[in-house]
């Protein structure tokens, strides 16, 4: 009800805005277009984007490849970043301002969840180039650390495993996605003991063309299920926790990193519509019935017999937008992947 209001609010304002902005500008044929923010989005999910928002002195903050970002019960933004130069984990306020950074032995550092509470919250960092899963504190020390599951005969060597994501259960339990190497997902309980596998690479139903990301859905709440990409087949498949197929959806066009659960909504970036070095993708927000009814940065979702009409990029918003961040007031965060070292760009709710 507040998000609601608060964006009631500011429609009213930009409203307002606009129409005072008409006459000086007819007047004195002068305007600042730095200043003016673009809109993206459709239907009630728009936004303003602001491409200023996390841009720092790259000899004081470096990035690299920037990966993912989650947010902490202080408000805090986490967000992943590749290399040896820089720290690997950035710590952003809301207002765009780095507070910290740490970390300097991820240099593949991808995947980024966030689970626990208060001072004992802790996060999984996955690094595809170190092959191992990491278990920190907010403040980046070390509690656990994951090689290879040896207990699965797929893996012949330390280098087969490829993590890209982790998705983490209330009990502490924890799903490991393989998703640059063997495309198994693998189950471990809260102390990093093995319990179980399922996937690997294919094209039946239960297995997978690059699991890049996962996340689990708790949106039926008597029944939490697992979300997890298909990303080279531009799909979502959803799984039971015990590793059961129960759909797959379909998205063309859509090189989906990882699914993002807020309220009712699925929310993920497409990295790519239709080549890696063509500096495109948007981002896409799914309602309950799994229909893509917004797409920043692209165009209008469009639908012909049930199936999505592979969307096509706007061709200014984004380059290479890997994660999406959802915050409260339901403001978006974007950090790019192979963009040219860009800073995460924040699109503000309307």
């Amino acid at each position: 009800m507040y998000s609601k209001k608060r964006r009631n609010f500011i429609k009213k304002t930009a409203i307002a805005a606009t129409a005072g902005a008409v006459l000086p500008n007819y007047t004195f044929g002068i305007i600042n277009r730095r200043n003016m923010k673009e809109v993206v989005g459709h239907g009630d999910f728009k936004y303003y984007v602001d491409k200023e928002w996390g841009v720092q002195d790259p000899s004081k903050v470096p990035v690299n490849d920037c990966h993912e970002m989650v947010l902490d019960t202080q408000g805090r933004i986490f967000m992943t970043t590749t290399g040896t130069d820089n720290n690997n984990v950035i710590i952003y306020n809301k207002s765009g301002k780095v507070l910290s950074s740490w970390g300097t032995q991820f240099p593949g550092a991808h995947g980024l969840s966030i689970a626990g509470e208060g001072s004992d919250q802790f996060l999984f960092i996955t690094d595809p180039e170190t092959h191992q899963v990491h278990k920190t504190t907010l403040d980046g020390k070390i509690i656990m650390t994951l090689n290879r599951p040896k207990e699965i005969n797929g893996y012949a060597k330390n280098e087969e495993f490829k993590p890209t994501e982790t998705a983490i259960m209330s009990n502490g339990d924890f799903f490991v996605a393989d998703g640059y190497g063997k495309n198994f997902i693998i189950h471990y309980n809260a102390n990093g003991k093995y319990l179980g596998h399922f996937g690997g690479s294919g094209n039946k139903n239960d297995q997978f063309n690059c699991c890049h990301g996962i996340t689990l859905d708790t949106r039926d709440s008597a029944k939490p299920t697992l979300l997890i990409t298909s990303r080279a087949s531009q799909e979502f498949k959803r799984f039971s926790l015990d590793g059961k197929h129960i759909e797959t959806i379909s998205l063309p066009g859509c090189s989906i990193c990882r699914p993002v659960i807020h309220g009712d909504n699925i929310y993920f970036a497409v990295i790519v519509t239709k080549t890696w070095d063509s500096w495109d993708g948007m981002l896409a927000v799914l309602d309950r019935d799994n229909k893509v009814i917004s797409l920043p940065g692209g165009s209008t979702p469009e639908y012909t017999d049930g199936k999505l009409i592979p969307p096509v990029f706007d061709g200014n918003t984004f380059r290479n937008p890997h994660d999406v961040l959802v915050d409260k007031d339901e403001n978006l965060y974007v950090p790019q992947w192979a963009s040219g070292k860009t800073y995460p760009i924040k699109l503000n709710r309307i």
